[in-house]
């Protein structure tokens, strides 16, 4: 039985429960939920799993930030608002939230992480913990919102989750198993910074799943797209550190896949990765060798397919080093400084208030006449 402990705490699935055990309370009405969506959830077998598994729980509030076109929005927010839940579903292209995002000078790009962040004001504001995750899970149960919490009673303040990605009798996990991890090794072997062991001891750091206390949700600067697992891990480390952090067996999951290529795949994917990851090291005075890197993280990562190889076939797993090391090869070309810092802002100095943001995303709501915010 695998209960080897990290540099964070690790919490393993040990037993038969259903849930944790020994906690003093249920904190799950203390907490707001946060599930992004696009137009590709509207309906889909994965969303409606989670959403019914939510049905389960009794949250304070469930927020779900939609980026979606306009002859689309209503059907979804119909769709999202016949799930017992208490949603509050925000528009992320709605015209008067683009219109505040670009009075405050905030318009300039869009994607997961803008999406996240615009809920993530409100849902701090509206409850205790928050806790983040996707809908395209078609493993997910309501117990996972449980065991991320749990920590959180036990006066951590930063809880992630991590799970096998086995599926289709293969492994999948491609970003973090062939970019994340050989990276990480590349970097370890010549730096000791803490903030690259802390990176490096969460066993799944690209999991959508994470929870957190309200106060650290506003201290959060998500990049605008991709890359908002990584940004976050770096202010979970200045804000909760290693004793402040632990990570949560959620077990198996089963996603929905992406394909390598392109912009929309995992390769554009990577980019968004490499240029946070590399930024949050040099923001906190590691300074990679670029000229380097690169070579560096192909061999760490050509050491790790050979482990990858044996562990399939350990496991009966179909596996295929070539296609392997052509997705290494693809994001190799990602490793580069990052460029302009685009982060939003925390939302304990944001231009905005979240109820201005709550108003300008949902039509039907009058919009407060001061939107300003910040301390």
């Amino acid at each position: 039985m695998e209960y080897v402990q990290e540099r964070i705490a690790t919490l393993h699935d040990l037993g038969d429960a259903a849930v944790p055990d020994g906690l003093e309370r249920d904190p799950v009405a203390e907490t707001a939920v946060v599930v992004p969506m696009t137009d590709r959830e509207h309906e889909s077998p994965a969303a409606a799993r989670v959403l019914s598994e939510l049905e389960a729980l009794d949250p304070a509030a469930v927020f779900v930030p939609v980026r979606a076109s306009p002859d689309r929005i209503e059907p979804f927010r119909e769709w999202l608002e016949s799930f017992a839940l208490p949603m509050r579903v925000l528009w992320c292209n709605a015209p008067d939230l683009e219109a505040l995002l670009f009075d405050v000078g905030l318009a300039d790009g869009a994607g997961k992480g803008r999406d996240v962040w615009l809920a993530l004001g409100p849902a701090a504001e509206a409850a205790e913990y928050v806790v983040v995750h996707d809908a395209d899970a078609r493993s997910y149960e309501a117990d996972h919102v449980r065991r991320l919490l749990a920590p959180l009673t036990m006066d951590f303040a930063f809880s992630k989750g991590y799970y096998a990605r086995v599926e289709q009798g293969r492994l999948y996990g491609r970003l973090f198993r062939l970019f994340y991890a050989p990276l990480l090794r590349a970097l370890s072997a010549g730096h000791d910074a803490p903030v690259i062991a802390y990176f490096d001891a969460f066993r799944y750091a690209l999991a959508g799943e994470f929870a957190m206390r309200a106060d650290l949700a506003e201290r959060l600067r998500p990049p605008r797209a991709w890359g908002l697992e990584v940004g976050t891990v770096g202010d979970a480390f200045d804000y909760a550190g290693f004793a402040g952090t632990a990570q949560v067996d959620l077990g198996r999951h089963e996603h929905d896949h992406r394909a390598v290529a392109g912009d929309a795949g995992l390769e554009g994917m990577s980019r968004e990765v490499a240029a946070e990851l590399l930024r949050a090291f040099q923001e906190r005075g590691v300074a990679p060798d670029y000229e380097s890197l690169p070579a560096r993280y192909r061999a760490a990562g050509r050491e790790l397919i050979e482990q990858y190889r044996a562990d399939a076939t350990f496991n009966g797993l179909a596996y295929d080093p070539a296609e392997e090391r052509d997705q290494l090869e693809r994001y190799a070309e990602s490793i580069a400084p990052p460029g302009p810092d685009r982060r939003l802002p925390r939302w304990t100095n944001a231009p905005i208030t979240p109820q201005a943001v709550v108003h300008a995303a949902d039509p039907r709501l009058e919009r407060p006449v001061d939107s300003a915010g910040g301390d």
